[in-house]
């Protein structure tokens, strides 16, 4: 997903490579895959508005032309120096995280934006790192500081303006609430997914297990795809193949090599910082290519959402 296909910067920080080059290249890396990950939920819009293609359809799609990749970086990173050889926990934890993280909570993502806007889908996403909070003082028996508390009531108010915002304006309400029901699920999804694989990534390296995971998820996304579609539901229009291709390469894997990148020449707290643009890229995206309304209201969630995120990601949570 991150969204859906990502590296969290919790995740990404374990990269320890010393970095070369000009001290501007971290942060073009942070903001050129905040840009493309935030591109992801354009590209789904602009597929549905092109031809009648169902989720699991999409997402077949994007992992047919995204897995390859993701091959390629999963042999690179296995041959660096250091790289461990992997044990049967390995591969179990790869197929129960690849297919929380990556499988459902993309598929939960791509169903969700079958109703409601990309702007409201971002926002909505941006809220799981509250969730990791709550799900690592739940599980991880982690203290919840006052700032978490404060980031987590500024979050929630701020989707519950966005989603106030479009149920306000949308003919169709109920639609905006399943929408919003099942992106919010996806979320939650991909929370439990970074709250689980803290392990898994210490012992493998952050990109190998982000890589393995994407290619169990798509072993996942292809056995969904042959049991509920034929296989020629994959012949569509030449413009959603294009699409296709565009998601898997510059809102998919691109990025998350640029953000891993940027976090290990900038850290953590700094590629997190400069990772808050996401919402404003899709909200000004949506606005722009795909003539989304844009209200006072979600503005105002959006700033919310921001600063409750802001501050549980760069204040320390013990």
């Amino acid at each position: 997903m991150a969204s859906s296909a990502g590296i969290d910067a919790a995740t990404a920080a374990r990269a320890t490579a010393r970095p070369h080059g000009p001290p501007w290249i971290g942060p073009l890396c942070a903001v050129l895959g905040v840009l493309g990950f935030s591109g992801k939920a354009i590209l789904v819009k602009l597929v549905y508005l092109t031809a009648p293609v169902d989720a699991i359809t999409l997402l077949a799609l994007r992992m047919l032309y995204s897995a390859p990749l993701f091959a390629a970086m999963a042999l690179w990173a296995g041959r660096q120096p250091g790289a461990r050889r992997f044990e049967r926990t390995d591969w179990l934890a790869l197929a129960a995280l690849g297919f929380v993280g990556y499988y459902l909570a993309s598929l939960l993502d791509f169903e969700g934006l079958l109703y409601i806007n990309a702007s409201l889908e971002r926002l909505i996403l941006f809220v799981y790192p509250t969730m990791v909070v709550v799900l690592s003082a739940i599980f991880l028996r982690r203290t919840i500081t006052r700032t978490a508390v404060v980031a987590l009531v500024l979050c929630y108010a701020g989707v519950g303006f966005a989603f106030w915002s479009d149920v306000h304006v949308a003919t169709d309400p109920r639609a905006t609430t399943i929408g919003s029901l099942l992106v919010f699920a996806s979320a939650f999804a991909y929370a439990v997914y970074l709250v689980a694989a803290g392990r898994p990534i210490a012992r493998l390296g952050s990109l190998r297990f982000v890589a393995w995971a994407m290619l169990a998820s798509t072993v996942f996304v292809f056995a969904h795809f042959a049991l509920v579609r034929p296989l020629t539901a994959l012949i569509v229009p030449p413009r959603v193949h294009a699409l296709s291709i565009a998601m898997a390469l510059l809102s998919t894997v691109l990025p998350t090599w640029l953000m891993a990148e940027s976090i290990r020449r900038l850290g953590a707290n700094a590629a997190s910082l400069i990772g808050s643009l996401g919402p404003i890229f899709t909200i000004g995206l949506g606005v722009l290519v795909l003539d989304e309304p844009l209200h006072s209201v979600q503005i105002v969630g959006a700033a919310l959402v921001l600063t409750g995120v802001a501050l549980v990601t760069l204040k320390p949570r013990v």
